[in-house]
């Protein structure tokens, strides 16, 4: 067996840093690892928000929480909040974390499902502190020594600025050992005996070979796309979106603990909360608006002072047919590209990371390893892209020929068991290691107004007297949580002040 010996890194920015701080985190100089980035290339470095799954890559990199936050000026995340999409004046969060309690062995949206066929129950958001203390806009990090206390449930991620985080990681990965080589890469070259990755060529025509490359190049796909030629499967007929704007504006006083989507004529705008200033971007099919009434749509929905001139991106949904082929591992926007809706971005570059290293090939290559990567990554791509169409099908809205094409668009078969089993009795179930929980999925559909036929006959074991008490007695308990909670301001302004120095 013959050990790889080098690694090369395409590109830098979030996804390629996020590589060479783990790799070298992990790999403790087992390997020469070199990342290869030009200045004259720029990066989508927007305001990034994230799931609370990447506080497990910050674990494995060993930060503490609190000065990665202040180094890249973030705030804390507890959910998305959906505006206009079900149908317009119409709102609800997708909160992190549980929903309420189970009573025996259902979850507690069975038993709110049936409260509101008898009328008497509240908002769905009363029962989950992530989606309460959002409203509220409070926050704190979950107790653990709460025991059973909605303040122990608490799950959070983080909204940060991706430059910084890059800049952040490149220094982290750099003191471990990472050699960062400047300039663009002009020519690959392919072995003739098997088309593997030979060596890349520089600018002022030095050769750097490896073993194992990854790309990190972007939208172009340097070496995955390319040099190798690997395919792309194109999911725009379910996501037709495939323009953005994105523009900071001054810090409001609305200094929320949450993302914010809210649908336009044509896609959907966010709003990322930093402590130094507040991201912001447009979403659009090109097919259906033109980028000045995009810009104008953005310009327009600030709620502070322009900082920048708009950054336009174009791209494409879907992903590459394979994103590890013979000696190349295709990571973030050159493996594929799924819309930021649910912050999944950065979470795909991780999972790819986490993925390749469990599956670390040595310099053999063999094929049963590569089949194995691509085969977790098609499921994971795939179910998310699931989850994403989900929210623009799910809508009753037809004002706008955007609007119709997407409530009237057949949908993938995997999506479409999902919303037939619930829409017969509210039921949903996770899927093998798919990335979003049956909360996740209960939340969206009932926000936007799939609200199933009936719910669980064992429901009718309780009586209705005891289902109204069970759900009241989780939404007093969640109400006097959020009441002692602070404010998401002031618990920043507390544990994690980053000032302005770092922007």
């Amino acid at each position: 067996m013959k050990q790889i010996r080098r690694i090369l890194i395409a590109g830098g920015g979030s996804s390629g840093w996020m590589a060479a701080a783990l790799l070298s985190r992990l790999f403790q100089g087992l390997y020469d690892i070199v990342l290869v980035e030009s200045e004259q290339i720029g990066t989508i470095g927007v305001g990034e928000a994230t799931i609370p799954a990447i506080k497990k890559y910050n674990e494995l990199l060993g930060l503490d929480e609190n000065e990665f936050m202040v180094r890249t000026q973030a705030s804390f995340k507890l959910g998305i909040q959906f505006v206009d999409w079900w149908k317009k004046g119409e709102s609800y969060i997708h909160g992190f974390g549980v929903i309420g309690q189970d009573l025996e062995w259902l979850r507690c949206h069975h038993y709110w499902l049936k409260a509101r066929a008898l009328g008497r129950t509240g908002d769905f958001a009363d029962y989950s502190i992530n989606t309460a203390a959002a409203l509220a806009n409070k926050f704190m990090r979950a107790r653990q020594d709460m025991g059973d206390s909605p303040l122990s449930q608490i799950a959070h991620a983080f909204h940060f600025d991706a430059a910084l985080f890059a800049r952040f990681l490149s220094a982290y990965a750099q003191e471990r050992g990472v050699r960062r080589r400047e300039g663009q890469i002009v020519d690959v070259t392919l072995r003739a005996e098997d088309g593997f990755i030979d060596s890349v060529t520089m600018e002022d025509g030095e050769q750097i070979a490896a073993d194992l490359f990854i790309d990190c190049s972007g939208f172009r796909g340097l070496l995955i796309a390319e040099a190798l030629k690997v395919g792309f499967q194109d999911w725009s007929h379910w996501l037709p979106c495939d323009r953005a704007l994105a523009v900071p504006c001054e810090r409001s006083g609305n200094f929320t603990p949450y993302t914010r989507s809210t649908a336009h004529g044509a896609g959907w705008q966010w709003r990322i909360p930093l402590q130094h200033r507040t991201g912001n971007g447009h979403v659009y099919s090109s097919r259906h608006m033109d980028d000045d009434e995009a810009e104008r749509i953005l310009l327009s929905n600030l709620d502070g002072r322009q900082l920048a001139d708009p950054l336009k991106v174009r791209f494409k949904a879907g992903k590459r047919d394979k994103l590890w082929h013979k000696n190349c591992v295709a990571v973030g926007l050159a493996g594929g590209f799924l819309e930021p809706l649910e912050s999944t971005s950065l979470h795909l570059v991780q999972s790819g990371l986490i993925r390749m290293i469990r599956l670390l090939p040595d310099a053999g290559f063999d094929q049963a390893t590569i089949d194995e990567f691509n085969r977790q990554t098609d499921f994971e791509y795939e179910r998310i892209r699931d989850f994403i169409i989900l929210h623009y099908k799910a809508t009753e809205r037809d004002d706008t020929p955007f609007w119709q094409y997407c409530r009237d668009m057949e949908v993938p078969e995997t999506l479409r068991r999902k919303i037939d089993l619930w829409m017969a009795n509210g039921r949903i179930f996770r899927e093998d290691e798919e990335l979003f929980a049956e909360e996740s999925w209960i939340q969206v559909f009932l926000g936007q107004g799939y609200i199933p036929r009936g719910y669980d006959p064992l429901v009718d074991i309780k009586s209705d007297a005891q289902v109204i008490q069970f759900l009241g007695n989780i939404a007093a308990v969640v109400g006097k949580c959020v009441t002692v909670m602070p404010t998401h301001a002031d618990y920043v302004a507390k544990v994690c002040p980053a000032g302005l120095v770092a922007a």
